[in-house]
């Protein structure tokens, strides 16, 4: 997330991610079912491997936005800290989906390979040239997103239709060969199946291996970090930030930081510091959902 979109606050974050997936959704479903009528009519089990993945997607989708919606409620009583890491869990629900998705199709792709079938007619090739302009549209748009509101399961989702476009790429190279070669090349779609499972697997690795990542406390951007820091040594009274902690639970953050203040002031006048602090970071950057603040004796000042 950018220093900019840090500054927002979180409902519109949301609402923009969730629109992105609306998105995703609609378009996945309109080209599986595409897909899936060419590769049947036109015997292309490539086409059909596309079409397969394209649906996976949609139910991918559907657990993004689900997992969106979770993260908005507010705290509760067995959920003091929210319901914001539902944005992450969704996402490595995703990718483990994705990954699922591919192996079944490249299963499938190694026990045809040899199998006979008829030529599949020039309309295929339409289908999947349309398909990766689509898909690379698609993972542009959800990227920007993502990376503007920090969601991790949008950027999971984008890298998801940048995976299908170059799974489309291969199914239209297979299906030319086949086209233009003749019954010599009738393996090239099978190919083209397995080249389109080996970049789903790949994509899915990429896609848990960051949700997991977030779910394990990763440290914020640095930059980010750098610019809450300096936010707080602008509070009156505060000497120092000794540590500063930004964990990211879907498009929020929460905050740990110790600062360090006069040690000659009153437990009253710390809390009133740090009560400072909260407010103003707080306000500075709506997408922070709490910040929970130390107070350090500043060391230095009477040693001179």
């Amino acid at each position: 997330m950018s220093l900019p979109e840090a500054r927002k606050n979180p409902d519109t974050l949301y609402r923009d991610a969730i629109r992105a997936g609306l998105l995703g959704l609609v378009v996945n479903l309109a080209l599986g079912f595409v897909k899936l009528a060419g590769g049947v009519w036109g015997n292309s089990f490539a086409l059909i491997s596309d079409a397969v993945n394209s649906l996976g997607d949609s139910v991918t989708s559907l657990v993004v936005i689900f997992g969106l919606h979770v993260a908005q409620r507010p705290a509760d009583e067995e959920h003091p800290y929210g319901h914001s890491r539902a944005e992450a869990i969704a996402g490595s629900n995703v990718a483990l989906l994705v990954i699922l998705s591919a192996v079944y199709i490249g299963w499938e792709a190694i026990h045809r390979l040899f199998d006979s079938h008829a030529i599949p007619p020039l309309w295929t090739l339409w289908i999947a040239g349309a398909n990766v302009l689509i898909k690379e549209s698609l993972y542009r748009y959800k990227v920007r997103v993502g990376k503007r509101t920090g969601s991790s399961s949008i950027i999971a989702n984008a890298w998801d239709h940048r995976a299908d476009a170059f799974c489309s790429l291969a199914v239209l190279i297979g299906l030319g060969m086949i086209r233009w070669g003749g019954p010599s090349f009738l393996w090239a779609d099978e190919v083209a199946a397995f080249v389109v499972a080996i970049a789903i697997v790949c994509s899915g690795i990429h896609l848990l291996r960051q949700s997991c990542s977030e779910l394990m406390d990763l440290q914020a951007d640095r930059e980010l970090v750098q610019e809450i820091r300096s936010e707080a040594e602008t509070v009156p009274e505060v000497k120092d930030v000794e540590k500063l902690w930004v964990r990211k639970s879907g498009l929020e953050y929460f905050v740990d930081i110790h600062i360090e203040v006069d040690q000659a002031l009153t437990v009253a006048e710390g809390h009133r510091i740090g009560h400072q602090v909260k407010d103003h970071l707080v306000a500075k950057f709506p997408s922070l959902r709490d910040v929970l603040v130390h107070l350090e004796p500043f060391p230095h000042l009477h040693d001179q």
